[in-house]
């Protein structure tokens, strides 16, 4: 496991490593599951991203979980917001258009961390 950056010894769980991640998503811009697990290493581990999607907001630092989608930019992880439409009009508030729970223009938009953090 990684070491935290507060505390070099201290060791990091896979919820924490995909919180990290996704905090560096730039608004406007939007990513997959699948993409976070293999940036971390999991390579079938998007289920698993999603699970910590659904714990980000218990994450000490508030974590932008509106901005990851399903491999086709559906809003799969919408029903986990505090209602059905916060997740696309958080989105939304960022520029980015969303149709009939997917985002438009969903390859324009594509965040990778692999290409983007290189």
């Amino acid at each position: 496991m990684k070491p935290t950056a507060q505390n070099p010894t201290e060791p990091r769980n896979f919820f924490q490593d995909v919180h990290e991640v996704v905090r560096l998503i730039p608004p406007g811009r939007v990513t997959t599951y699948g993409t976070i697990a293999h940036y971390l290493g999991a390579r079938h581990g998007a289920r698993t991203v999603g699970y910590a999607m659904m714990a980000a907001h218990t994450a000490e630092q508030p974590v932008p979980a509106q901005r990851v989608v399903n491999r086709l930019g559906h809003l799969t992880g919408r029903m986990h917001f505090a209602t059905p439409f916060a997740m696309q009009e958080a989105l939304e508030a960022e520029g980015v258009r969303v149709e009939e729970d997917r985002v438009v223009d969903f390859q324009k938009l594509f965040w990778d961390p692999s290409v983007e953090l290189a």
